[in-house]
C-alpha cells in the first residue's frame, strides 16, 4: 500500500521544484508614490497610450570569463528574470544604465565581444523591442584610463550611441538624452568636451522648440484660431519640461544628508554613503574603478539642470533603489542592480510616461534573493536524495538476504 506512494515521491518532488523554478523568476512590483512638477498627484492608472519602459542596471556580465556557477546558475536565472518580466509587464522599451560588463575596462576587444554576445543571449524577447544602453565606469574605466578610441569602439556595439558614448532619441513623442557620465566626471578630458557639445546641441534644440511654439501660439491668437496643442513642450523653459536624462552616475545632490527627499520610497531608500555597510554581500563589484558612493560633480549636475531642464533623471551605479526630488523639483530615480553579483536582492524599475502630460509613474520591482534560492535548491536536493534512498532501501534489503 505504501510502496507505490514512496515510488512516486521523487516525481512529486521534481514537479514541485519545477513549479518553484518557474515562479521564483516572477518580479514583485510596487508603485512608488510621487507628485509631478506642478505639485499634483501622479495618475497611477496605466493607459494604452502610455510609454512603458523597463530600466535595468549593473548586469556585470563576464562573457567568456564566466565560470560554471555564473553560466549554470546566475546567468540562467537572469535570463529567466528578463523573460518573465517581459511576459508579465509587456514593456515598450528597455533601457540599460551602464555596467553591462563586470570588467569591461580591462577586456580585449574579443573578450568584450563575448560580453556583448552574452548580453544579447540574456535579453531574449527584449531583442524585438527598441533598447538603449548607456556606458558605466566598469565598461570604459575611470578618468585616468579613459581612452577615446576604446570608448568609441565599445559604444559602436550598442545602438544609438555616438563615438563619445552619448545619444539622443525619441520614441512615442518622448525625448531621451543619454550621457556618458564617466566622461562628465572627468575634469579635463577630451571626451567630456564631446559630451558637453551634445548637451549644448540638445539645449539649443529645446530653446528653438520653445521659440517655435511661442510663435505658433502668437500667430494662432492673432487670427482667432484655437491654440495649438503643444503637449509637454509648451513650458519647456521651466524645470521638468526637457528630455528624459539617462546617466550611469547619480547626480551630486542625491548624496546630500536629506537624500530621502520629499518623495522617497520608504523601506527602500537610504543614503548613498550607507552602501559601505552592505559591501560584505558583494564580490565582483568590490574591485571597481569608483566607489559606489561616487556621483557627478556639483558643476556637472548644475550644468545638466540648467541646459536640459530634465523631465526626469534615471541613474544607476549604487546598486540600490532611490527616489529623490532635487531642489528645483527634478525627480531622480536611481535604478538598482539586476545582478546577484552585485547584491543578494536584485531589482529593476518600470517607468510609465503619461501621454497626456509630463507625469511619470515609477514602479520598483524586486527579484528573488540569491540566498533564498540557493537554500531552497539545496533543500530540494537533500529531500530528493533522501527520498531516493528510502525508495531503494527495500530492494537493497532483499538483495542482502
Amino acid at each position: 500500500m505504501f510502496v507505490p506512494l514512496r515510488r512516486v515521491l521523487p516525481v512529486i518532488i521534481v514537479t514541485i521544484l519545477l513549479i518553484y523554478d518557474d515562479r521564483v523568476s516572477i518580479p514583485s512590483c510596487d508603485v512608488v508614490p510621487a507628485v509631478d512638477h506642478e505639485g499634483g498627484l501622479v495618475d497611477e492608472q496605466n493607459h494604452p497610450e502610455d510609454l512603458k519602459v523597463m530600466l535595468v542596471a549593473n548586469l556585470l556580465l563576464l562573457g567568456s570569463e564566466a565560470g560554471w556557477a555564473n553560466i549554470c546558475f546566475r546567468d540562467y536565472h537572469l535570463s529567466k528574470f528578463f523573460r518573465k518580466s517581459f511576459e508579465i509587464l509587456r514593456p515598450d522599451m528597455l533601457l540599460v544604465l551602464g555596467d553591462v560588463s563586470a570588467r569591461g575596462a580591462d577586456l580585449s576587444r574579443s573578450k568584450w565581444s563575448s560580453v556583448v554576445q552574452q548580453f544579447h543571449e540574456l535579453m531574449g524577447p527584449f531583442l524585438s523591442l527598441p533598447f538603449h544602453v548607456t556606458l558605466g565606469d566598469r565598461d570604459i574605466g575611470d578618468c585616468s584610463g579613459l581612452n577615446a578610441e576604446s570608448v568609441s569602439w565599445i559604444a559602436s556595439n550598442f545602438p544609438g550611441l555616438d563615438s563619445a558614448g552619448t545619444g539622443a532619441f525619441e520614441i512615442s513623442n518622448i525625448s531621451f538624452v543619454s550621457l556618458n557620465a564617466v566622461a562628465l566626471a572627468c575634469s579635463n578630458n577630451a571626451l567630456r568636451f564631446s559630451v558637453e557639445k551634445i548637451v549644448e546641441r540638445e539645449s539649443i534644440e529645446l530653446q528653438m522648440d520653445v521659440e517655435h511654439t511661442k510663435e505658433m501660439i502668437n500667430e494662432s491668437s492673432k487670427v482667432g484660431l484655437p491654440s495649438v496643442d503643444v503637449g509637454w513642450r509648451e513650458n519647456a523653459i521651466t524645470s521638468g519640461s526637457g528630455p528624459v536624462v539617462l546617466l550611469h552616475f547619480p547626480l551630486h545632490q542625491i548624496a546630500s544628508n536629506n537624500c530621502l527627499g520629499g518623495n522617497a520610497y520608504e523601506g527602500t531608500s537610504t543614503c548613498l554613503h550607507e552602501n559601505a555597510k552592505t559591501s560584505k554581500h558583494r564580490r565582483l563589484v568590490e574591485t571597481g574603478p569608483y566607489e559606489l558612493s561616487h556621483t557627478l560633480p556639483p558643476n556637472a549636475t548644475e550644468y545638466i539642470f540648467q541646459a536640459l531642464r530634465p523631465r526626469i533623471v534615471f541613474s544607476a551605479h549604487t546598486h540600490r533603489f532611490y527616489d529623490h526630488t532635487h531642489s528645483d523639483g527634478t525627480r531622480e530615480i536611481t535604478v538598482p542592480a539586476m545582478s546577484w553579483d552585485a547584491r543578494n536582492d536584485p531589482g529593476f524599475v518600470v517607468a510609465s510616461f503619461k501621454r497626456n502630460g509630463r507625469a511619470v509613474t515609477v514602479s520598483h520591482c524586486t527579484l528573488a534573493r540569491e540566498s533564498q534560492v540557493v537554500i531552497t535548491y539545496v533543500s530540494f536536493l537533500v529531500l530528493f536524495t533522501s527520498t531516493m534512498i528510502l525508495v531503494n532501501k527495500p530492494l537493497l534489503t532483499c538483495k542482502g538476504r
